[in-house]
């Protein structure tokens, strides 16, 4: 039997085999470490900062707080709109076992409508189970005193307190202070376009109108921040810092609350506007739209069937007629029309025109009325003013042409916006050839310029226009820039509000104004004046127009009565003033619509009231402050 031949073990190969792979081995191993120390040195070291702060991001939360909003008052330091604590009812889902038996036990104790839970509904889904969510906004004493007996059987609901909107006067200031209301879509497109959302991030209601509106971002303030510790689901474990936000500043208006609430009521049930304002700076001391609405429905979250009944009004009240409404100017725009008259050389002081109670175009069958149907004879530019003679006028624009109506007019600002500080405001109509041309595609007549002479035809002005119009002609051609604001307040420091002056209407002859002015003064003075009743042993001098503008043409034959016709085609009642005669310190403006009566006897008679209000008023504090 063969045996296998034993091979011989070579040691030496063995050896340095197995010291190559340890080696090898050792090799790997020490690659291993150094790669696994290398990236804990970029992991600890390097990047330590950038882990830092993701890691602070899982753990810390930043949440934002929102500012107060500035408070508004008038220019006696009365508050015209505050902040006021409310309650509301919040549901935190998470906490709830049974959502929906727990909605409909609410509803039932509290008496919440369909919509209100609806609207919860639609909030749920955009927020996180454990955020608190607002069931029922604004809760009334009865309301939370019912729910605070039961509030043991209802886990994760609650009663929060937070800050809102009020506006104690309420609709007798809606048209000039706005108000706010919850952001909608198109407010949070516009705060990123401007790059602002950040700063609303705690905030649940803009300024939607007038002064709220226009000075929003003075209103608003500042955003604010705290700094939370959560948990991995997000839920507040304990609050780390707070960087407060810095309130909103406080506006001081020019309005005078008293004056404001007087204009409104003197209104009454009347549609129109009426505005009263200082010549010599432009302050609006009142400015009242009639009819109007309760603001705080919209502070506090306006109902679907609220909205409604303002949208669907025929009297339309979410106008500000005051900037807004496009009246035809009748007569008040005859002082405006006799210094361009006289400034062309059209007319003189003394140029005396025939009126036998119409108006005819030579060679036009057609006759344009007086309102005094048997005449006033001769009248010269005093006259006519005074007795508001409206033959004078038709020959006097027929003569001057649209042309130069058009021109003159527009540097009293008639035509365009006059710059009042908030943002709801036309620019209404001043026309011309080209305006005509653009607006209907027809030539500009003869006749049209005969209406025009009266303020009739296309023209038509905001009652904020006629004052700005009506203070060139006392200031002697300077043109205030009207506003609302006074001053504004941050902590003890108080900045004056700039007062603005468009360019002068400067004359050839600065005594044309005088012309003017003294007729003026006549209406109210002279017992042929068409407000001189109105004004009739008044304890101040004043001067002013009246004017009755037509709503629709009446026909060569027809005759206006107007307790006969539909309310709707009703003239308005329109008056201008100033008052004192010399060196006025308030300019006054009247519009009331489709009224039975004209400016002399409606519109004259309040503003007598007004003026008459004012000056006791001012008188009163005057004596006060002297005992002071």
């Amino acid at each position: 039997m063969k045996h296998k031949r034993v091979t011989i073990r070579d040691h030496h190969a063995e050896s340095t085999l197995f010291g190559r792979r340890v080696f090898v081995s050792l090799l790997i191993v020490v690659i291993a470490f150094g790669v696994l120390f290398t990236n804990m040195y970029r992991l600890q070291v390097v990047d330590h900062q950038s882990f830092q702060t993701r890691s602070n991001d899982n753990r810390i939360k930043v949440v934002p707080l929102a500012p107060n909003r500035g408070l508004i008052y008038d220019r006696r330091g009365r508050i015209l709109a505050e902040n006021q604590p409310v309650m509301s009812l919040e549901v935190t889902p998470e906490k709830v076992q049974d959502l929906e038996q727990t909605l409909t036990q609410l509803q039932q104790l509290l008496a919440i409508d369909d919509e209100t839970i609806a609207e919860f509904h639609e909030n749920r889904r955009r927020e996180r189970r454990f955020n608190q969510i607002i069931l029922l906004d604004g809760l009334t004493e009865q309301q939370a005193a019912r729910f605070a007996v039961r509030q043991h059987e209802f886990p994760g609901v609650s009663i929060e307190a937070r800050l809102v909107r009020h506006y104690p006067y309420g609709e007798a200031i809606t048209h000039a202070l706005g108000y706010v209301a919850k952001i909608n879509r198109n407010d949070l497109n516009k705060l990123r376009e401007e790059d602002k959302q950040a700063n609303y991030a705690a905030t649940r209601v803009i300024g939607k109108l007038g002064i709220e509106r226009y000075y929003e971002e003075l209103l608003h303030g500042t955003i604010g921040y705290q700094q939370v510790e959560v948990d991995i689901h997000g839920r507040n474990i304990r609050t780390l810092s707070v960087e407060p936000p810095i309130p909103g500043q406080d506006l001081h208006l020019e309005l005078d609350i008293e004056l404001q609430q007087f204009a409104y009521e003197l209104l009454g049930d009347e549609r129109g506007s009426i505005i009263l304002m200082d010549p010599r700076d432009g302050a609006i001391r009142a400015m009242v739209s009639k009819p109007s609405y309760d603001p705080n429905w919209f502070a506090q979250g306006i109902s679907y069937a609220q909205y409604q009944s303002l949208l669907n009004s025929r009297h339309s009240p979410l106008l500000n007629r005051s900037t807004q409404g496009g009246y035809p100017p009748a007569s008040t725009v005859k002082p405006q029309l006799a210094v361009l008259g006289l400034e062309e050389g059209i007319i003189t002081p003394t140029t005396k025109v025939w009126d036998p109670g119409w108006f005819q175009i030579e060679g036009v069958d057609h006759r344009y009325r007086d309102w005094l149907a048997w005449g006033h004879g001769w009248v010269n530019v005093t006259d006519a003013i005074v007795e508001s003679c409206d033959t004078f006028y038709y020959d006097l624009a027929l003569k001057m042409g649209i042309d130069t109506i058009h021109d003159g007019m527009v540097r009293y600002g008639f035509g365009a916006r006059t710059g009042i500080d908030i943002a709801e405001e036309s620019a209404a109509v001043m026309p011309s050839r080209g305006w005509k041309r653009a607006r209907f595609n027809q030539p500009w007549y003869a006749g049209e310029t005969v209406s025009i002479g009266i303020g009739q035809s296309y023209w038509t002005t905001t009652p904020m226009q006629l004052a700005v119009g009506t203070s060139v002609i006392v200031n002697r051609g300077e043109r205030p820039v009207p506003r609302l604001l006074h001053a504004i307040q941050e902590g003890e420091v108080v900045l004056p509000a700039v007062v603005e002056m468009r360019e002068p209407v400067t004359l050839k002859n600065p005594k044309n104004w005088d012309v003017v002015l003294q007729a003026l003064n006549l209406t109210v003075s002279s017992i042929k004046g068409t407000a001189h009743r109105a004004f009739k042993d008044a304890t101040y001098t004043s001067g002013g127009k009246t004017g009755t503008a037509q709503v629709r043409s009446i026909g060569q034959e027809e005759e206006y009565n107007a307790e006969e016709i539909d309310e709707r085609y009703r003239d308005n009642a329109m008056y201008v003033g100033h008052a004192p005669a010399e060196n006025p310190e308030l300019v006054v403006v009247i519009a009331v619509e489709n009224t039975i009566g004209g400016g002399g006897s409606v519109a004259a008679p309040m503003a007598r009231r007004l003026l008459d209000f004012y000056f006791e008023q001012e008188q009163r504090y005057a004596q006060q402050s002297t005992k002071e």
